[in-house]
Parts: C-alpha cells; sequence; structure tokens
C-alpha cells in the first residue's frame, strides 16, 4: 500500500468495503475531536454525512481508546462489517483517522466531491502502527517572512496528514516581532514592520522597496494553539534572546547596549545574516522579558518553550562597560558565559512554572541550564554533547533537514543556497549518532525539520522548499527504518509517486520530481549558486 510515512505492520486481506450513505461514526469517549475532523473533511470530500451510529451497526467507523496500546500508537482493521479505528489515547486514534483518509485515495483530501465518482471504496486490511519519536516537529519561521493566520492554519493540516506533531514557531528575530504582547504594545506597533527586504539571499543586490510586516494578536494565537491541539499538534513558540533581538531593539531601544550604540536609531532589520546588536544583559532586561513570557505562557500550554540563544555576536558585550561590570560582579570567566547565565536564568523561571526550556545548540557554550533541552543545529555535535550530560535533545542539523536549502546542485533553483539536499538525502537522514550509547540515545526525544524564511516571500515558495522533503522526512520521525544506506529509496519513490496525488489536491506547490518549473527558475543575481552559504541567511 502506497502509504506515507509506513506503518509497521500491515496485514492485507482480500475485497473492499465500500462507504455510502448509511455510513456512520461511532466515537468512543475520548474521540470526539477526530470524528468532528472526519465529518470535517471526509465528508466535504465525498459528501457522505458520517452521522453518528452505534458502535454495534453494520456499516460504521468506530473510534476507540483502548488500553495496551501507547499513547500515540493505533489500529486500525477495515472488514466487511466496517472500520475500527483503536489508539491508546485519542492521539493515537486521530493518527489512525489520517491512515483511514490516506486508504480513501487522493480524492479524500479534496475540500469538495468530484462529480462522477459513484463509490469510496477501502481496501480490507489490518494495521498497527506507532511512531518512532515523540518529538516529529516542523519549524516555520514567520518573522523573516510574514505568513497570515490561514497560512499556518493550513501548515497544522498539512503537519497533520503526515503525522507531525510539534509546530516550532518562529515568532521573532531581527526583521519582525510576530506575536501581541499587551504590556509591551510598540513591540508590534514598531517593531512588526520594517521599511523594505533584501530580496534573496544577503549577496543579492536587488531589493523588495515596500514596508513588510505583521503580526498575531492574541486571539489569533489561541485560535492557532486550539485548531493544532484538535490535531494533537503541540504549538512550541520561540522568541529568540539574546540575539537576533533587534525588532525588540528598535521597539523599546533601553534593551540594547545603549553604552556602545545609538539604539534608538536602530530600524527592524531588512536584510539578513548574524545582527550585532543582541540584548543587553541587565537585570531591566531581564524583567522585561519576563513580562513577555508572562503573557506568551497564557497563550501557549506547550510544556516547553523555545529561547532561540543562537547566534548572539558579543563584541558589543565586550566593549560595553554595563556588560563587563555584570561579568565581574557574577565571577564569570567570559562572554559566552554571561549568555549562560542568561539563559539559565529563564531556565530557572520557566522550570518555578511548570514549562521546560529548549535552546539551539549554542546555549552549551558557557555551560548548559539544568533543565534545558537542546535543538542541534550546527550538525550532530551539540545534540552528541548534551545527550551524553543527560540533557534531553531534538535533532535538527543544518547538514540534512534545513529545508531553505537547496535541493539540486545546479543553477535553476529558485535561490539556490546553503547544502545540497535532494529528496533521497532527506529519506536517508538518521536523527540518533551511532556515537551515543544505548542510553544515551534515549535523549534524542526527536527530530524536526527547519524552514527559516528568507529567501520564501510567500506561501507558494515555502511550499516548493518544504516539499515534497517534508513527505521523506516525516517517515524519518515517525516509521522504525533501518540504517540510512539500508533504506529502500525505490520504494518509497513509488509511494510517494501516489503520494503527489494528495498533496496535489491539498493545493500543495511541490518542487516537482523532474526539477523547477519555469516560473520557479530565477537567472542572474539570484540565481547564481553559493557555496558554503551559513544556514541562516
Amino acid at each position: 500500500m502506497d502509504l506515507i510515512p509506513a506503518p509497521r505492520h500491515v496485514t492485507p486481506g482480500e475485497g473492499h468495503l465500500v462507504l455510502g450513505d448509511d455510513t456512520g461514526i461511532a466515537a468512543g469517549a475520548g474521540t470526539e475531536d477526530t470524528a468532528r475532523w472526519l465529518r470535517a473533511t471526509l465528508g466535504a470530500a465525498t459528501g457522505l454525512a458520517l452521522a453518528p451510529k452505534d458502535a454495534g451497526a453494520r456499516d460504521v467507523v468506530r473510534l476507540a481508546v483502548s488500553e495496551g496500546l501507547e499513547p500515540e500508537a493505533y489500529r486500525l482493521r477495515v472488514t466487511a462489517d466496517g472500520v475500527t479505528v483503536e489508539g491508546g489515547a485519542p492521539a493515537g486514534v486521530f493518527w489512525g483517522a489520517q491512515t483511514l483518509r490516506q486508504l480513501l485515495g487522493p480524492d479524500a483530501y479534496r475540500r469538495a466531491p468530484l462529480p462522477g465518482r459513484d463509490a469510496w471504496r477501502l481496501p480490507l486490511v489490518e494495521i498497527e502502527d506507532a511512531p518512532r519519536f515523540r518529538w516529529r516537529g516542523m519549524m516555520l519561521d514567520v518573522a523573516r517572512h510574514f505568513m497570515p493566520k490561514e497560512g499556518v492554519l493550513r501548515y497544522l493540516d498539512l503537519l497533520a496528514a503526515h503525522k507531525l506533531n510539534v509546530f516550532h514557531f518562529h515568532l521573532t528575530d531581527d526583521q519582525g516581532w510576530r506575536v501581541e504582547i499587551r504590556r509591551y504594545p510598540k513591540l508590534t506597533q514598531d517593531g512588526s514592520w520594517r521599511s523594505r527586504t533584501k530580496y534573496g539571499h544577503r549577496a543579492s543586490e536587488l531589493w523588495e522597496d515596500k514596508p513588510h510586516g505583521g503580526f498575531y494578536t492574541q486571539d489569533d494565537i489561541r485560535e492557532i494553539v486550539a485548531y493544532a491541539h484538535a490535531r494533537h499538534i503541540a504549538v512550541v513558540p520561540e522568541i529568540d534572546i539574546p540575539g537576533h533581538s533587534q525588532a525588540a531593539i528598535h521597539a523599546y531601544p533601553e534593551l540594547g547596549n545603549t553604552d556602545v550604540v545609538d539604539t534608538s536609531a536602530l530600524p527592524v532589520w531588512d536584510t539578513w545574516g548574524v545582527n550585532p546588536n543582541v540584548l543587553a544583559p541587565t537585570d531591566a532586561t531581564l524583567r522585561f522579558y519576563e513580562g513577555v513570557f508572562e503573557e506568551l505562557l497564557e497563550l501557549f500550554p506547550s510544556t516547553f518553550i523555545h529561547v532561540g540563544g543562537d547566534e548572539c555576536p558579543k563584541d558589543q558585550w565586550k566593549q560595553s562597560p554595563t556588560a563587563q561590570a555584570r561579568i565581574k560582579e557574577l565571577g564569570l570567566a567570559d562572554e559566552d558565559e554571561l549568555q549562560s547565565w542568561f539563559i539559565r536564568h529563564f531556565d530557572t523561571w520557566l522550570s518555578e512554572r511548570g514549562r521546560r526550556l529548549v535552546g539551539w545548540d549554542e546555549i552549551l557554550e558557557g555551560g548548559l541550564a539544568p533543565g534545558a533541552t537542546v535543538s542541534s543545529w550546527r550538525g550532530y555535535g551539540g545534540g552528541i554533547t548534551a545527550a551524553r550530560a543527560g540533557h534531553d535533545v531534538v535533532m535538527c542539523p543544518e547538514q540534512q533537514v534545513y529545508l531553505d536549502h537547496r535541493q539540486a546542485a545546479g543553477p535553476d533553483e529558485p535561490v539556490p543556497i546553503g547544502f545540497v539536499r535532494t529528496l533521497e538525502d532527506v529519506y536517508r537522514f538518521e536523527p540518533v549518532p551511532p556515537q551515543l550509547t544505548v542510553d544515551e540515545a534515549r535523549h534524542v526525544i526527536g527530530t524536526q525539520a527547519n524552514v527559516w524564511t528568507e529567501v520564501m516571500e510567500n506561501d507558494r515558495r515555502v511550499d516548493y522548499q518544504a516539499f515534497p522533503r517534508l513527505s521523506a522526512f516525516c517517515e524519518v520521525a515517525w516509521s522504525e527504518l533501518p540504517a540510512p544506506a539500508e533504506r529502500d529509496w525505490a520504494d518509497f519513490e513509488r509511494r510517494m509517486n501516489a503520494h503527489y496525488r494528495r498533496l496535489d489536491a491539498l493545493g500543495v506547490d511541490y518542487r516537482p520530481p523532474s526539477g523547477p518549473l519555469p516560473w520557479q527558475k530565477r537567472p542572474g543575481v539570484l540565481g547564481r549558486p553559493i557555496e558554503g552559504a551559513p544556514p541562516n541567511v
């Protein structure tokens, strides 16, 4: 069967079950959200009512939470009498329903029935399945290029269709602040818009000379979180500190190193790269961001809160009398330990409120905060170090799963930056490095693909970069696969031929297997390969 991600065990039967006007749904306790989702999606695609029905009747889709299964595991049985989807918890039932949708064919992904279709058939089958990792995520950067709320909701549906369960929401950066904080209104009034935007890689000579921006109100965020929750996706917000903060400094200049630079003259940044303007390591800055996080915790129930911590140049701290006095006061060795002190403060602050801090692997420099989880992006090294020290790790190395990187070696990619990573490369990605012992490997709680949007000016470009590679990534995150060299690429490619039709029905503007379409080629400045380009352009 052409299922993605591949399930653990499939026992095919003979024949089909035909769904019709009499087909109903029997929702057991805890499965009500999945029943509503099935009626909304399959009901729209098939035109069937899928009305409530007794579990003992024929021609029924039975949803049940069953003891003995892992929380996200499911068992799906299609017999001549009907369909049974059991999960160890409501999430498992939902993932089983996603597989059920795949079994119905690509037209089950449309929003209205196609004319002339006379029957909806399910193959008789029994499937037993469970995920490999508990963190299966995608990070979406909405700071560099803002994605309106409807686009975010659409991506939550795409994650759910691929059994991904973490949405890492990169909400702030030098180029824009995207979440309403009511006690600090200037963050969005002033910090969410920039006057112009570098077009393409930062080496490009082109500019888009018009304002760009936007932000999510707190009610927008509540809607996004509720929408994700109904799809068993955790939304992990990221407020990037102490680097990548020029938008916040523009709104509130006192947050910057005012004894080194005139922060009142700093705009919201309009280009890409590593910015030298970082937060001042003062008590006032700590209190300000405690206020930010207080409102954030009310909006996001996720256990994990991401604080960034990446690409924080220390030049201003080295020159700042205020920063140097703080290093001396705290008895720190250097500026790296000063950043560690900054991160440790919020690790303690979040822990006291029942949350867990997660940050990019630079938070290892100067000493890792006691409760911190590490997003290992600069290769595997940071994750290996953290796991050996007993810290949880999310593997997301730029060399494998940064989806803003180019998908072919030639100049035809829209903006050919970074490492070449093909669909097959992503399929052969292994999140757990072989250097770890069995006990150490248990700290690799999962993996995620990262979508940085410096060179993605709209949803269509995000689709092109993310897909179909995200479809390969979801199998790496979910399925029990052999070692990378032993993976059956030909079988995955065959299954992708069917999956492309699902993506077509969903309206995903993926990169075609044969390469870019004419509109996606950009000659000249944006078309030349940029060797060794950094991941965060």
